[in-house]
C-alpha cells in the first residue's frame, strides 16, 4: 500500500541542508512536497505548583526554548508548503482535530477524504472523527514530507461490533479500557481496526476520539469511526457551514464511505469481527506498570494487596507480610502524615486523552466541586496537577464554573503540553521522597494519560495507575488506592459526616446538561482565531533571515546533526557486521522510553556531565525531550532511563559491561570506546522490541552508538520502521527460539553474514565466536524498505535524491 497523505508533521529538515551547503549546491529543492504540512511546536512542561502556573510556564517555555522556537519560524520562511502553529496553542493531535481537520477536501473541482500521518503517537485520535490517520515514525514523516510515498503491506482490517447502552458510571476511559483488553485478545496489531453496529450510535465524537486515540496501546494502526449522523452533528455544532455539510454527507455517501444504522445488509465484510458489549462495562483502571492490567475499581483494593504479595515483575512488587501494613510518620508543613503502601504522592488530571472529551473533562469539574462543597480535601504533599491539550478545555471548565473548585483541591492548570506522563513532573516535598525511600514504600500516582511504565512519573513512585480524570480526582481526595469505594468514604465531611464516592459522582444527566450549555461552537471559533493570530512573544520573536540556517557552535539546544557525514552516493550491498560485540542483552517490552527517555535529565547522566561542560547549570538542563535538536545530548541519553534492565548487569541502571577490558560502565562511554577500537555492536532483546511512543531518537540514538543491528523475538511496527529508517537491521529470531533456548550468553562476538542481494524476511546466518551458527529472518517488508537500509536509511536516500 502506498499512499501520500494530505498532511505531516515537520521535524529535522534543516539538517538536510548540511549537504546542500556545499558549493555549487541550491537548497531550493528541500521544501516540504506535500500541500499542507504543519509544524505543531508543544513543549514538555515543568509544572510550578502555584495559581499563576500557566503564565510562568508560557514565559518560561520561550526562555528555554527560544533557540528551538528560532529555528521553527526560521524554517516558515524557507520552506514551502509549512504552517507554523505556534506554542501556547494546544497539543499536536488535538490542534489537528479541532483545527486542521477538515473530513473531505474540495480543492478546484475534486473532492477526496482527509488523511493525517503524524509523528505523535495520538495522532489516530482524528480517526473518531472519520479521517484515517496513524502515527509513523519522525525519520518516516521526514521522508515523506520530501516526497517519498509511504509504504506498508495492505493490513487486515478487523470489525469491531459495539453493542448495548453505556452504563451511567462508565466513562470513555473505561470505554477504552474494556476495548483495549477485547482487541489485544484478537492480536490486532498492525492491522486497521473499524468500528460498526449499533452501539457506535451511543458513542458522541468525543467517546469515539477518546476511544481511537489509544489504539497504539492495542497495537492496531488505527482504529476508524466511519461519519454518520453523530458526525455531522459534531461538525454543525462546531460552527461548520450548512452548504458544505450538505456536500460532505453527499459525497461521503456516493463513495459508500458514510455509516448508517439502518443499513446493517451494507456493513463490509471484514477479516474478522471483534464484539463488545457496551452495557456490560464498569469503571476500570490500569496498572501497576502497564496499560493492559485492567483492574475493575470495585477490586482495586485486593488487586493493590496482591501486587504486594507477587513476585516482583509486571505486576508484583515482593513486600514481606509483615511489612505490607507498615507506615512512616512524616511531617509536613507543620502537620504530622503517615504514609503506607498504596498510599498516593501524584494525581494529575492529564486531557492528551480527553481533552476532546468534555464528559469526561466535566466529570472531574464536577465531581470536585461535590466534593469541595461536602469538605473533602487532597492532602497538601500530594502532587496535583491539570494539564489541559488546548484552550478550549480550559474554557469549558472555566465557564462551566467547575475550575475553581478543582483549582481548591490543588489542580492547578499547569500549562498545554506535555507534562507528567513523559515525567516532568513537579518534585515531590523531600520529607515525602526520604519518608517513601526510608520506609521502602509503595506510593502510587494516579493520571488520566496513556502511559504508566514503572519509574515514569517519578523515581521512587513505583507503582501508576491510568484512570479517568474523576477518578483521579477521587483517589487524590482519598489519598490511597487501597480503598473500596463501595464500603469505605472517601473522607468526612462538614459535622464529622462519612462522604462516599456514590454521594459526589456527577450523573450523565448533569454532565449532559453541562456540556449542552458549555461547549458551544462559539467556542471552537475562538480558539480557532487564536492559533491563527499567534501570540504576542511568538510574533516578537526574531528569526534567521539567510536561506541556509546559520548553525551556532556554541548551542546547546540546535547543533548540525551528523547523520548525512557519510552520505552514500549510489546503494551499496550490505556489509557483514564482522566479531561484534553486544552493547546491550535486553528482555521483553522494552519501550522506545527504555530507549530513548524524554524527561528530565539527571545529574549523573553522561548527558548531564556533557551539559556542565558547556558552563551549564542543572537549573538549565531541561529535558530530553527539549534537547532532541542537539545529537551529542541525545546520544548520551540514549539507553539513559534508570528503569533501563541490562541481563548484564542483573538490576536497573543505565550500565553495561565494555567487554574487551571488563569495565562497567555508562552505555554512551561503553559504546564510545568500542567505536574509537573499531568494534561494532548490537543489541539482543525479547519479545516487543520498541513498544510506547514512535519517538525518531530511540532509532538515531542507536545508530549514532554504533548499533548495526538488532537482534529481537519481536518488534513494535513503527520501531522496526525507525531501524530500517536510519540504517540499522532488524533482525528477527525464529519461531520457538530466543538467546536463551539458542544458549547464548551475550557474551559472544557475532558475525552477521548478508549477502549481495536482500530479499524481503529473507533467512540470515550469523555465527559466533564459540562456533555456534543460526539463523534469523532480516525483517525487511519490502524491496523499498531494503533499498532503503542500502542507501544508510531513508533520510540519505531522500537526500540523495534532490543532489
Amino acid at each position: 500500500l502506498r499512499a501520500q497523505p494530505r498532511k505531516g508533521p515537520c521535524r529535522g529538515q534543516a539538517g538536510c541542508r548540511g549537504p546542500c551547503g556545499e558549493p555549487g549546491r541550491h537548497p531550493g529543492p528541500f521544501s516540504a512536497q506535500i500541500e499542507n504540512t504543519p509544524i505543531l511546536c508543544p513543549f514538555h512542561l515543568q509544572p510550578v505548583p502555584e495559581p499563576e502556573t500557566v503564565l510562568k510556564n508560557q514565559e518560561m517555555e520561550f526562555g528555554r526554548n527560544r533557540e528551538r522556537l528560532q529555528f521553527f519560524k526560521w524554517s516558515s520562511k524557507v520552506f514551502k508548503n509549512i504552517s507554523i502553529i505556534p506554542p501556547e496553542t494546544g497539543m499536536a493531535h488535538q490542534v489537528n482535530l479541532e483545527y486542521l481537520s477538515k473530513v473531505v477536501f474540495e480543492v478546484k473541482d475534486f473532492l477526496y477524504p482527509d488523511s493525517v500521518v503524524g509523528t505523535d503517537s495520538h495522532t489516530t485520535m482524528v480517526n473518531g472523527l472519520g479521517i484515517l490517520g496513524w502515527g509513523v515514525g519522525g525519520i518516516e514523516a521526514e521522508a515523506v514530507m520530501l516526497g517519498m510515498p509511504l509504504t506498508l503491506p495492505l493490513p487486515e482490517v478487523v470489525g469491531c461490533e459495539l453493542t448495548g447502552t453505556v452504563s451511567p458510571f462508565a466513562t470513555s476511559i473505561d470505554i477504552v479500557l474494556s476495548i483495549t483488553k477485547h482487541l489485544r485478545q484478537a492480536e490486532v496489531a498492525g492491522k486497521f481496526v473499524e468500528f460498526f453496529g449499533s452501539g457506535v450510535s451511543q458513542l458522541s465524537v468525543a467517546d469515539r476520539t477518546t476511544i481511537a486515540n489509544m489504539c497504539p496501546e492495542y497495537g492496531a494502526i488505527l482504529s476508524f469511526f466511519p461519519v454518520d449522523n453523530v458526525t455531522l452533528k459534531h461538525l454543525k455544532h462546531t460552527g461548520l457551514d450548512k452548504a458544505k455539510l450538505e456536500v460532505m454527507e453527499a459525497y461521503l455517501k456516493a463513495v459508500k464511505l458514510f455509516r448508517n444504522d439502518a443499513s446493517s445488509s451494507g456493513e463490509p465484510e471484514y477479516s474478522q469481527v471483534v464484539q463488545v458489549s457496551l452495557s456490560s462495562i464498569v469503571p476500570y483502571v490500569s496498572g501497576p506498570k502497564r496499560s493492559q492490567d485492567r483492574v475493575a475499581v470495585n477490586n482495586m483494593k485486593s488487586d493493590f494487596q496482591a501486587c504486594l504479595n507477587e513476585k516482583c515483575g509486571v505486576k508484583g512488587f515482593q513486600i514481606a507480610a509483615e511489612k505490607q501494613n507498615d507506615t512512616v510518620p512524616v511531617e509536613y508543613e507543620g502537620n504530622e502524615y503517615k504514609l503506607s503502601h498504596g498510599c498516593v504522592v501524584v494525581a494529575a488530571v492529564i486531557s492528551c486523552t480527553n481533552n476532546c472529551n468534555p464528559s469526561v473533562m466535566l466529570a472531574a469539574g464536577l465531581l470536585a466541586k461535590k466534593a469541595v462543597e461536602a469538605g473533602l480535601e487532597v492532602k497538601p504533599y500530594i502532587r496535583t496537577s491539570l494539564s489541559p491539550g488546548s484552550g478550549m478545555v480550559t474554557h469549558y471548565l472555566s465557564s462551566s464554573g467547575v475550575l475553581p473548585y478543582l483549582s481548591k483541591l490543588g489542580f492547578e492548570v499547569v500549562g498545554y503540553g506535555c507534562s507528567t506522563c513523559v515525567g516532568n513532573t513537579a518534585p515531590l516535598p523531600e520529607a515525602i521522597r526520604n519518608a517513601i525511600k526510608q520506609g521502602d514504600i509503595i506510593a502510587c500516582g494516579v493520571l488520566s494519560g496513556t502511559k504508566n511504565f514503572e519509574g515514569r512519573l517519578c523515581d521512587c513512585v513505583r507503582a501508576n495507575y491510568l484512570a479517568s480524570p474523576p477518578l483521579v480526582v477521587a483517589y487524590a481526595i482519598a489519598g490511597t488506592v487501597r480503598i473500596d469505594f463501595e464500603t469505605e468514604p472517601l473522607g468526612t465531611g462538614f459535622n464529622g459526616k462519612s462522604i462516599y464516592l456514590r454521594d459526589i459522582w456527577p450523573t450523565r444527566k448533569e454532565l449532559h446538561t453541562v456540556e449542552e450549555e458549555c461547549v458551544i461552537s462559539s467556542m471552537f471559533k475562538e480558539l480557532k482565531e487564536k492559533m491563527e493570530k499567534g501570540n504576542k512573544r511568538w510574533n516578537l520573536l526574531e528569526a534567521p533571515e539567510s536561506t541556509l540556517f546559520p548553525w551556532d557552535s556554541k548551542s546547546t539546544y540546535i547543533r548540525c546533526p551528523s547523520f548525512f557525514d557519510k552520505l552514500a552516493k549510489e546503494p551499496v550491498s550490505p556489509q557483514p557486521v564482522e566479531n561484534a560485540h553486544v552493547l546491550l542483552y535486553l528482555g521483553d517490552s522494552v519501550t522506545t522510553d527504555h530507549i530513548s527517555p524524554a524527561g528530565s535529565i539527571a545529574r549523573s547522566s553522561a548527558a548531564a556531565k556533557y551539559l556542565t561542560s558547556k558552563g551549564l547549570t542543572p537549573r538549565e538542563f531541561n529535558s530530553y525531550g527539549a534537547r532532541r535538536g542537539n545529537d551529542a545530548v541525545m546520544t548520551r541519553g540514549t539507553f539513559a532511563n534508570i528503569k533501563l534492565l541490562n541481563k548484564f548487569i542483573g538490576k536497573p541502571a543505565p550500565k553495561t559491561i565494555h567487554f574487551p577490558s571488563g569495565q562497567t560502565l555508562d552505555v554512551f562511554e561503553a559504546a564510545e570506546l568500542y567505536q574509537r577500537e573499531g568494534i561494532p555492536v548490537i543489541i539482543l532483546a525479547g519479545k516487543k522490541y520498541g513498544l510506547g511512543s514512535s519517538r525518531d531518537w530511540a532509532a538515531k540514538g542507536p545508530f549514532l552508538l554504533g548499533v548495526k543491528a538488532v537482534l529481537a523475538e519481536s518488534y513494535e511496527k513503527v520501531h522496526r520502521s525507525q531501524l530500517i529508517g536510519i540504517g540499522i537491521a532488524p533482525l528477527q529470531f525464529r519461531p520457538g527460539e530466543n538467546p536463551s533456548t539458542l544458549g547464548l550468553t551475550g557474551r559472544e562476538q557475532f558475525s552477521i553474514l548478508f549477502p549481495p542481494e536482500l530479499s524481503p524476511r529473507m533467512t540470515l546466518d550469523i555465527k559466533t565466536s564459540t562456533g555456534k551458527v543460526f539463523s534469523v529472518i532480516a525483517l525487511f517488508e519490502n524491496n523499498m524498505e531494503i533499498t532503503l537500509y542500502k542507501y544508510g536509511g531513508s533520510l540519505n536516500f531522500v537526500a540523495r535524491r534532490f543532489l
